[in-house]
């Protein structure tokens, strides 16, 4: 139990850190937040928890997919913001799109070989 509580204690101390560069300074808060440091942790915690090397290559092969049906999001949210739309519907609108283009990468990637 102390084992995920330190996990989890390590994620979120570089979430609220990053957060906290980005109300200094956004363009640097936006360099630290895109760097896959949730993605490495979640690798190391997977390793020490099972080091399996064809499960790891499976696990971040699946992430790499994952990733580039999210990356719309980061340019459809500041295009509504920046065209009057509030905060709060800019992200609803971003996480739908975002949820809409996983639900077509799970459909999709298999009919074109990719694993899951």
């Amino acid at each position: 139990m102390l084992y995920l509580i330190v996990k989890a204690a390590i994620s979120g101390i570089i979430i609220a850190l990053v957060s906290e560069i980005a109300k200094r300074n956004p363009g640097f808060g936006a360099l630290v937040a895109s760097l896959p440091l949730i993605s490495l942790l979640g690798m190391i915690w997977l390793w020490r928890d099972k080091p399996d090397a064809e499960n790891m290559a499976a696990h971040v092969d699946a992430t790499f997919w994952y990733v580039l049906p999210s990356l719309p999001m980061f340019l459809l949210i500041p295009a509504l913001l920046r065209n009057g739309v509030g905060f709060w519907p800019a992200l609803a609108l971003g996480c739908a799109l975002t949820i809409a283009l996983y639900l077509a990468m799970v459909w999709a990637g298999p009919r074109f070989g990719l694993r899951f």
